[in-house]
C-alpha cells in the first residue's frame, strides 16, 4: 500500500513506547509515533508529519484504550511539556523504564552477559521534586509564570500548582505570580531581548523544611526586587533564602553571571543518610530526595570499600556521595565544574567534621589527567557525569587511572550504554545494572552500574 499523507486519519494499536515516551504504532507496516499513545490502545489518528520512513500522529479518538490507561490528574497533562506518563499506570511505568535500560545497553553498547536488577520504585509518586524551574512570561499582556507547552518553547503555560512539586514550593510560586501582577514588574521578551524577570527556581530541604526562591533577572535591580523577597519572607514561613541570580545574556538559561542576597541566607539546609549538606542556588543536588537515598545507599554497596582505598567522585556536585562514602575508604577526591557546588562541598565536610576529602573545581577531562600525573591512584571510582556522559578524554584517563571498581551512576542510558561499551572494550566488566526510577511520570529514567577491571 502507498506511504500515508499528512493530514490522513488512520486506526492504529500501540504496541510500544518510544525512549521520549511516545506511544509507537503501525499503520501496514508504517511507523507512527504518537505522543499520548500507549501500548495497547487502539487509536484514531491523523498524521501530523508523514517522512520516508515513519511518521507523527495526533490522537483524534481513543477506540479502545490500554488496560494501563489511568485517569492523569493534573489538570495541565496534555499541554505541559512535563509530566508524559501520567496516565499510565505506575507498574506500567516502571516496566516501560526497565525496558528502555535493558535495549538501550543491548542495542547501543556491544555489551556481554551482565546482570540487569530489578528496578526500584519510588516512594513518593507526587510532590517529590526538591527543585523547579519556571519561566517568566507574558500571556496576553498578562505576566505569567509557569512550564513551556508540549513541543513548544516558544509557548509558556501559567501552571497556578504542580504536583511534581511539594506545597510549600507551591506557595512561593502562587506568592510571586501575585506580586508579578500586583506591581506590574518588567517581564522578559526573549525576541526583543529586553525586560527584567526571565526564570523562577524554587528549592526545598525535603528533611528540613527550608526553603529557597531563586529570581533569575537581567539585571541588579535589588530594590525592586527586595519588596517581593519581604513578601516571601512574610507569607510563606519556611522561606529561608531569597536570592537574585543575573542573567542578561541572550542564552535561555536560569543560571547567572552574578548573584545578589535579597533576603534570608544564601543556601538551604538538606539532611541526607546522616549527614547536613547547605544547597546554593546553582548546585548540583539529586531532584528526589527519597529516591536519592536509595539511590546512595546502593552506590556504597556497590563501591564495596573496606577503608583503605582512595575514591574518586567524578562530577561530584555538592558533594553528597563523596561525604557519605568518606567515612568508609582512607581518601576522597571530588571533581566538579561548577565552583558553586564545590564551595558548598568544602563546607559540606567541614559541617560534618570530615575531613579526608578534597575537592577541586574544573572539568574532569582536565583534572582527571593532573591527579595521574602528579601520582594519585584510586581502587574506586565512582562518576555522575550528566545527560550527555563522559568527554572522551575524561573516560580515556579513567581508562588510564586503571580504578579496581567503577560505579557508573547515568540519568541518560544512551550515554551509559555507549560509556560502558567503551570500557568494556577497553579491559573492563559490566556486572550489573540497577534502574531506579527517580522521576514517576516522565520517561527519565537513572541507573547504576558496576564495573571491575578485568575478566
Amino acid at each position: 500500500m502507498s506511504r500515508p499523507r499528512r493530514g490522513e486519519s488512520l486506526s492504529l494499536t500501540i504496541d510500544d513506547l518510544a525512549f521520549g515516551g511516545e506511544g509507537v504504532g503501525r499503520a501496514d507496516g508504517y511507523v507512527v509515533f504518537v505522543r499520548g499513545g500507549l501500548p495497547g490502545d487502539r487509536l484514531r489518528v491523523r498524521l501530523a508529519e508523514a517522512r520516508a520512513r515513519f511518521g507523527r500522529g495526533v490522537i483524534e479518538a481513543v477506540e479502545t484504550p490500554s488496560p494501563d490507561r489511568v485517569e492523569a490528574p493534573c489538570p495541565y497533562f496534555g499541554r505541559c511539556g512535563g509530566c508524559r506518563l501520567q496516565h499510565l499506570a505506575y507498574p506500567a511505568q516502571l516496566a516501560f523504564k526497565a525496558k528502555q535500560v535493558a535495549d538501550c545497553l543491548q542495542r547501543l553498547g556491544g555489551l556481554g552477559r551482565f546482570e540487569i536488577r530489578p528496578i526500584v520504585p519510588a516512594p513518593e509518586l507526587y510532590g517529590y521534586r526538591n527543585k523547579m524551574e519556571f519561566t517568566v512570561a507574558e500571556v496576553a499582556g498578562e505576566p505569567v509564570v509557569g512550564l513551556h507547552e508540549a513541543e513548544r518553547y516558544d509557548s509558556v503555560l501559567d501552571v497556578e500548582r504542580c504536583l511534581l512539586q511539594p506545597d510549600a514550593l507551591n506557595a512561593l510560586l502562587d506568592e510571586v505570580r501575585r506580586d508579578l501582577r500586583e506591581r506590574r514588574l518588567s517581564v522578559y521578551d526573549q525576541a526583543a531581548g529586553d525586560g527584567l524577570l526571565r526564570f523562577l527556581m524554587l528549592r526545598e530541604g525535603r528533611r528540613t523544611g527550608e526553603t529557597m526562591a531563586n529570581i533569575v533577572a537581567t539585571a541588579p535591580e535589588i530594590e525592586t526586587l527586595a519588596p517581593l523577597a519581604e513578601r516571601l519572607r512574610a507569607r510563606v514561613p519556611s522561606t529561608v533564602s531569597v536570592v537574585l541570580n543575573v542573567n542578561a545574556k541572550k542564552a535561555s538559561v536560569a543560571v547567572g553571571t552574578e548573584e545578589h542576597l535579597l533576603a534570608g541566607r544564601d543556601h538551604i539546609n538538606e539532611s541526607l543518610g546522616g549527614l547536613t549538606f547547605q544547597i546554593s542556588a546553582n548546585s548540583f543536588f539529586k531532584t528526589n530526595t527519597a529516591q536519592a537515598e536509595r539511590l546512595f545507599a546502593l552506590v556504597e554497596a556497590a563501591c564495596a570499600l573496606t577503608g583503605m582505598e582512595t575514591v574518586f567522585d567524578l562530577f561530584s556536585g555538592t558533594g553528597a556521595i563523596s561525604l557519605l562514602l568518606a567515612p568508609r575508604c582512607r581518601r576522597l577526591f571530588g571533581i566538579e565544574v561548577a565552583a558553586t557546588a564545590v564551595e558548598d562541598a568544602v563546607r559540606n565536610a567541614r559541617a560534618n567534621g570530615i575531613d579526608n576529602c578534597t575537592f577541586l573545581s574544573g572539568e574532569v577531562r582536565h583534572h582527571l589527567p593532573e591527579l595521574i600525573r602528579n601520582g594519585v591512584k584510586a581502587e574506586v571510582v565512582v562518576a555522575d557525569p550528566p545527560r550527555a556522559g563522559f568527554h572522551p578524554k575524561a573516560l580515556q584517563a579513567l581508562v588510564a587511572l586503571g580504578p579496581a571498581r567503577i560505579v557508573y551512576v547515568s540519568c541518560n542510558p544512551g550515554t551509559l550504554a555507549r560509556d560502558a561499551g567503551d570500557l568494556t572494550r577497553a579491559g573492563y566488566r559490566l556486572e550489573w545494572v540497577q534502574p531506579v526510577d527517580m522521576f514517576p511520570h516522565t520517561p527519565h529514567i537513572e541507573a547504576i552500574a558496576r564495573l571491575t577491571r578485568g575478566g
